[in-house]
């Protein structure tokens, strides 16, 4: 038989922030709607529905000294360290973000020079053919950097690839709109490689699509819903999040059914489906919907979980959760050599993309 050029994750790392931002620490906030009005329910009930809604118990926030491009640094040391592997040969760094290095004191977004060079720079590569670029998309920044680094890997033009997926979400997100309570910083990493194999192995299939007409304003950027807040700094992460809810739920599984056909995958070959973790009663929905439109019951643990005590890290999430599983730090959850799995996300554009992947 033939052999074929497939891309496989040799590696994976991952960083957790240090400071831990319970539910319970939101209890003296100021809740505004977005009429700039202040809730009128007391903080007590608007954390317990959230909880309700969400799964969210706490998240995780970086200290002030540490910006994105640090934490994006820290998972691409322990991917390169756990695929084993000169950083010398890498031929790209891929990093995906979307809101660049926001500082604690000052929330002007700084994306020059890129996220990417600053983390070859701290990694001390000097192989000036190491490209180093960044991929704002969304939340499925992460996945489409990775399906990126297929297409380079597959064409020959690259061997070794750092994708690294990192938000610091925590500067972005308005304090007093409920939905900063959704929002975590963290980092993820893989290595991908180029690896020869008779039989399917590594990423199987990939879909992507962006849905712009009608959905581009789903996430947004705006003032605070607190009035009194004038500074020059006014815009912070928005969302409508029913039409969203709604929009997932009609648009991802179908999106993860195209992906799994494009590579001839049958649903019941799925061993773990890790999806974006956005909302955890979300997320429910979306694997029950994508079971139902094979009429199959879903397996008992089949989607990984972290949200209840991560939150919501943007492009940090798939990355994370893969790392965290396969380093057996999420209880119930194991992945064996041969597992087929699904990623898939949804964000920011809006955009939606899903990827097979085998063991």
């Amino acid at each position: 038989m033939n052999s074929t050029i497939y891309s496989v994750i040799t590696g994976t790392g991952s960083y957790i922030p240090t400071r831990r931002i319970k539910n319970e620490d939101f209890l003296n906030t100021e809740f505004y709607d977005a009429s700039g009005n202040k809730l009128e329910k007391n903080n007590q009930e608007i954390i317990d529905k959230f909880l309700e809604i969400t799964t969210i118990k706490e998240r995780r926030y970086v200290t002030d000294d540490l910006l994105t491009s640090d934490i994006a640094y820290f998972a691409g040391v322990e991917a390169i360290k756990s695929a084993k592997i000169d950083k010398e040969e890498l031929d790209y760094i891929i990093v995906a973000h979307n809101f660049g290095d926001v500082r604690h004191d000052n929330r002007g977004v700084d994306i020059v020079p890129s996220l990417a060079a600053r983390v070859k720079h701290k990694l001390e590569i000097k192989n000036p053919y190491t490209i180093a670029y960044d991929l704002p998309f969304g939340c499925p920044g992460w996945l489409q950097g990775t399906i990126q680094a297929d297409y380079f890997i597959k064409s020959g033009d690259a061997k070794k690839i750092l994708v690294i997926g990192a938000d610091t979400l925590s500067r972005i997100s308005d304090p007093h709109d409920r939905d900063s309570m959704l929002y975590a910083d963290g980092a993820g990493a893989v290595v991908l490689e180029a690896k020869e194999s008779e039989s399917p192995i590594g990423i199987l299939a990939h879909k992507t699509r962006s849905d712009t007409l009608l959905y581009s304003e789903m996430l947004y950027m705006g003032k605070s819903y607190n009035p009194d807040i004038k500074d020059k700094y006014n815009t912070f992460l928005k969302m409508n999040g029913r039409k969203l809810y709604q929009y997932a739920l009609e648009k991802v599984p179908q999106a993860i059914k195209d992906c799994l056909e494009k590579s001839n995958t049958r649903i019941s070959d799925i061993k773990k489906v890790l999806i974006h973790q956005a909302n955890g009663k979300m997320d429910d929905a979306i694997l029950q919907r994508l079971y139902s439109l094979y009429d199959i019951v879903v397996p008992k643990n089949v989607m990984p979980m972290t949200i209840a005590w991560l939150g919501n890290t943007s492009v940090a999430t798939l990355p994370t959760l893969l790392d965290l599983v396969l380093k057996k730090k999420v209880a119930n959850q194991k992945i064996n050599k041969g597992d087929i799995l699904v990623f898939a996300s949804v964000g920011a554009g809006m955009n939606i993309n899903a990827m097979s992947y085998k063991m």
